[in-house]
């Protein structure tokens, strides 16, 4: 008899153990996290200086890092050499001559201009004299043919003058500025790649980890810093699929926060998403069937401000109603 007692007090006892385990287990457990960022190199170079550390909150446009970028200053030297020969190249079109050629054109041209003006007196007087016949009509002819050609070379001078007083052809002088932009851009493009040796943060955040020190080499595009967004808080928890009737997106959840005493702190729900089988378990203590799916449920502080103070991967535990 004593035996069936003890027997039925055991299965009491272990019922009484299980119904309370089941109970914890309805605990709905989640983690706070908060969305990570890493800032990263655009162009090779070394760690010259590294103005953070680790823990530090840093505003958007901190400068973090300082790079040593020596093939930046020598392709900077050659880009504003190339600029100032297409520049000068191009001044040369349009002005089209130097001083001293402008000056030796005007004094061809007035040279010519006296020949020209001499030519034209004598064949004038070689037409009166062929008038009175005291003249050949083969010397009027020879007096006639060296005006004829001073005039044409005096035409020619001044034609040369006005094209060296107008620049070179307009097809020169865009061809000189196709030159002298291209060298603007090979300037700029290197001013650009100087600034990346600032590595600048690009939000408010707090630096975690520093991958790199002093005087080691930074490829491109590896994270040098990496830390998490301030205003990126937010907390996970997963859910079985017979309880997401009671989380209806945009509906605001209360959540405990066991280190701080069980402090209270109102969270919106903002996504729910169905996880693969494989990444399935983010709460402690589970409490589904096996067949049943799972759910992550993705919700962001109401206060923003108080989030900031929450540890991160510390554990939270949803408040039944």
């Amino acid at each position: 008899m004593k035996n069936i007692l003890y027997s039925i007090a055991a299965i009491l006892v272990l019922q009484s153990c299980t119904n309370e385990n089941k109970t914890q287990e309805r605990k709905l457990e989640g983690k706070i996290d908060r969305d990570q960022i890493a800032v990263t190199t655009k162009i090779p170079g070394k760690i010259q200086k590294i103005l953070v550390e680790v823990g530090q909150q840093v505003q958007k446009g901190d400068t973090l890092v300082i790079l040593e970028l020596p093939e930046v200053d020598a392709k900077s030297i050659q880009a504003q050499g190339a600029l100032n020969a297409a520049q000068a190249q191009y001044d040369m079109a349009v002005k089209g001559a130097t001083d001293g050629q402008m000056k030796q054109l005007h004094a061809k041209v007035a040279g010519l201009k006296e020949q020209y003006d001499f030519a034209q007196k004598s064949l004038n007087r070689m037409n009166n004299l062929l008038r009175d016949s005291l003249i050949a009509q083969q010397k009027y002819d020879e007096v006639y043919a060296k005006y004829q050609g001073a005039k044409n070379q005096y035409l020619a001078a001044q034609a040369e003058l006005a094209d060296v007083q107008h620049g070179a052809r307009i097809e020169q002088q865009r061809m000189a500025m196709g030159q002298k932009e291209r060298a603007l851009g090979a300037v700029d493009e290197v001013n650009v790649a100087a600034k990346e040796r600032y590595i600048i943060a690009p939000q408010d955040m707090s630096v975690e980890n520093i991958n790199l020190q002093v005087g080691e080499l930074a490829l491109a595009g590896y994270s040098v810093i990496s830390g998490y967004i301030n205003d990126g808080s937010f907390f996970r928890v997963t859910i079985p699929e017979d309880k997401v009737k009671d989380f209806a997106k945009g509906s605001t959840k209360t959540l405990v926060i066991p280190y701080l005493e069980n402090k209270e702190v109102q969270a919106t729900i903002e996504t729910i998403k169905p996880l693969s089988s494989y990444a399935n378990i983010a709460t402690a203590y589970p409490d589904f069937e096996e067949q049943q799916t799972l759910f992550e449920v993705r919700m962001k502080p109401v206060n923003k401000a108080e989030a900031k103070e929450l540890l991160t991967k510390a554990t939270f535990i949803v408040k039944q109603n």
